[in-house]
């Protein structure tokens, strides 16, 4: 018989001032912290904070992640 393997996700929201591709690492980053086998994250939202003459780049993402046995 074939073993089958459970999987969850948990959706996290990570900011950064470098760029979206920055705050997907400081998401994921976070996320492995936290969680155990992290196999993929989707982007779900992307949006550019505004602040003056700031900007701040924001992600909102589902992260998977395989549960142990």
């Amino acid at each position: 018989m074939a073993e089958a393997s459970v999987a969850r996700i948990t959706e996290i929201s990570a900011k950064s001032t470098q760029g979206f591709e920055d705050a997907i690492r400081i998401g994921l980053s976070r996320a492995q912290k936290t969680l155990r086998n992290v196999t993929s994250a989707w982007i779900k939202e992307q949006r550019v904070i505004v602040d003056s003459d700031r900007l701040s780049y924001q992600v909102n993402m589902e992260v998977t992640f395989v549960l142990d046995e």
